[in-house]
């Protein structure tokens, strides 16, 4: 009766035996793994949860800011003559404007050149400054000093001229208007208003030969000096009057007439502008304010829930740092204040929390408090230095969200703590594949050893067969 054994010897799977044992050693390895995976699912809800309570101490942070409360939108009874702009700070009112010269940048143009005109070798000098009524006087502008172009050929065409003066920084932007009669230079103020004027004066002063084009063609000096250019347009300031006060301009636009209102003067005449508190600029901050906060408590409460139906959790439930700022916040917005003033709590505005912790915006009771500026500036920005608890809405939160995004904050605390248990698991995880490597050598080793026995029994009981039938 031979020996036999199935699977011995040649016929061993050494390969398939290893690997089912391997595998078996990974598992603590795979439980690490899905441990890790977790944890980077709960880092990266954390970013997020961080991310959008930044967005909320942004939100509270305007509310807690004065100029939000000092908006105000202005309108003009006719904007082809003032364009308005309401700011921060205006007191509210009408104001009558009469506008009777807009501010002017000094322009002149030069005598006719042909094409192909140069105007020779020398300088041009240019000087800022204020005209006096017949231009017999020049008040050079404070700060400003001459400026000296210098001209040399052959760099001495018109056009020549023109970049150079607009590349020297003078205070003048040099044009050509052309025709079929030839070519002028116009000189302009680049800024408005009557100190902005400028005088020009040449070298050579006059054409060294009369009719032929020189630089001398464009001086002006005023009254009793070489004046070769045409003065197109005079510097001047724009004259107005606010509610009978008569005012002067450099420019046409003017921010200082009424505080927080922007005026642009189009042209002369009269028109009448209002101010008045800008109400939907404030109710959009609120309103950005409750989105803010919306996200924040949404992104929350969907990661800390519990799914009976499913009898599936979210990544975050159970999670004390989550579960203590969900709570934290809508501790802050439903607890209100005590300071003096018509509205203690946000249902007094139209601000209603739902029980899902979302708020919720009446918008006609809303508006309602919108007309209740000041009392709505002590509900949101209030404050109780004896008692910060007893804050404002926005001052509470802004300074909540501080400490918890700070260093030591609970959201830092709570991250870091994570990344070290990513970080501890990795290390875990490392030693464990070295362990595993070892023992995949050794048993590999073992099990092609117990291959080879059984290979060369395997051969033992052939030869013992053979004999068997020879001498049976």
């Amino acid at each position: 009766m031979g020996i036999s054994s199935t699977g011995l010897g040649s016929n061993l799977n050494v390969e398939a035996i290893v690997q089912k044992l391997v595998a078996v050693e990974r598992t603590p390895i795979d439980n690490l793994n899905a441990a890790s995976d977790k944890i980077k699912t709960k880092i990266s809800v954390f970013g997020k949860i961080q991310a959008s309570l930044s967005a909320l101490r942004d939100a509270a942070a305007k509310l807690t800011k004065p100029e939000t409360w000092q908006g105000v939108t202005a309108t003009s009874s006719d904007p082809t003559i003032v364009a308005v702009t309401g700011g921060s700070g205006a007191a509210e009112g009408s104001y009558a404007m009469n506008v009777e010269r807009l501010a002017a940048a000094q322009s002149l143009s030069s005598p006719m050149f042909k094409k192909g005109d140069k105007l020779g070798g020398g300088s041009l000098t240019f000087e800022l400054g204020e005209w006096n009524t017949d231009h017999s006087s020049f008040t050079a502008k404070a700060g400003s000093a001459p400026k000296t172009i210098t001209i040399d050929p052959p760099r001495d065409s018109l056009e020549d001229v023109r970049d150079k003066i607009n590349g020297s920084g003078a205070g003048v932007i040099a044009s050509l208007v052309t025709d079929v009669s030839g070519s002028r230079l116009v000189l302009r103020s680049r800024e408005t208003g009557a100190e902005n004027g400028f005088r020009l004066t040449t070298s050579p002063p006059a054409p060294p030969e009369e009719g032929k084009a020189s630089l001398a063609d464009l001086s002006f000096g005023g009254a009793g000096k070489p004046s070769r250019m045409v003065e197109d347009l005079r510097a001047a300031n724009a004259k107005l009057t606010v509610n009978g006060l008569a005012i002067t301009s450099a420019t046409n636009t003017i921010d200082s007439a009424i505080d927080g209102v922007s005026f642009t003067l189009q042209k002369a005449g009269a028109a009448s502008v209002t101010a008045s508190q800008d109400k939907e600029a404030l109710k959009k901050v609120v309103s950005d304010f409750v989105t803010a906060y919306n996200a924040a408590i949404g992104l929350l409460r969907d990661n800390t829930k519990y799914d009976a139906e499913s009898k599936s959790a979210a990544v975050l439930q159970g999670d004390s740092t989550a579960v203590n700022l969900s709570n934290r916040l809508r501790g802050a917005v439903s607890s209100g204040t005590t300071l003096p003033g018509a509205f203690a709590h946000l249902p007094d505005i139209g601000l209603t929390m739902g029980v899902n912790g979302a708020i919720t915006i009446n918008d006609s009771k809303f508006s309602k408090a919108l007309g209740q500026r000041a009392d709505l500036k002590q509900l949101f920005m209030g404050t109780d230095k004896d008692h910060p608890e007893n804050s404002g809405i926005a001052v509470k939160l802004r300074t909540m969200t501080d400490q918890i995004l700070g260093m030591d904050g609970a959201l830092t605390t709570r991250t870091k703590g994570l990344q070290e248990n990513l970080k501890s698991n990795g290390k875990r995880a490392d030693a464990l594949e070295d362990r595993v490597a070892s023992y995949e050598k050794r048993i590999r080793r073992q099990y092609t050893a117990l291959d080879t026995s059984m290979s060369n029994l395997g051969q033992k009981q052939s030869m013992v067969d053979k004999l068997s039938r020879m001498y049976g």
